[in-house]
C-alpha cells in the first residue's frame, strides 16, 4: 500500500530541491547574489522596497519544509522495505541449509 506513493512523493521531493536551489539563489545577499544579476531592480519594483526579500524567505521555509517532510517520507519508505528483504533472504539461507544437509 505505502509502495503506491513512494513515486509521487519522490516527484515532490525532486521539485522541492530543485525550487529550494533556485530561490536560494535568487535571494539578494551582501552582494546582491545572483538575484541582482538576473535583473534585481525589477524584483524591487514588483514586489516593492523589502518586499521580495520576504517572499523569498517565506518561500524558501516552506521549500524547505516541504524537502525535509518528504526526506524523512521516502526515508521512513525505504526502512519499511526491508521487512521483505529480511524475509527473502532468510527464506534463501534456510532453502540453503536444507540443501546442504541433503547432499
Amino acid at each position: 500500500m505505502l509502495e503506491i506513493l513512494e513515486t509521487p512523493i519522490t516527484v515532490v521531493h525532486i521539485v522541492a530541491c530543485i525550487f529550494l536551489v533556485l530561490v536560494v539563489l535568487i535571494q539578494p545577499g551582501k552582494s546582491g547574489g545572483l538575484g541582482a544579476a538576473l535583473g534585481g531592480a525589477q524584483a524591487q519594483q514588483v514586489f516593492g522596497g523589502r518586499g521580495a526579500g520576504n517572499v523569498l524567505t517565506r518561500a524558501t521555509w516552506i521549500t524547505a519544509a516541504i524537502f525535509f517532510l518528504t526526506s524523512v517520507s521516502l526515508a521512513y519508505l525505504s526502512s519499511t522495505g526491508d521487512e521483505s528483504l529480511q524475509k527473502h533472504t532468510s527464506d534463501s539461507g534456510s532453502e540453503s541449509k536444507k540443501s546442504d544437509s541433503e547432499k
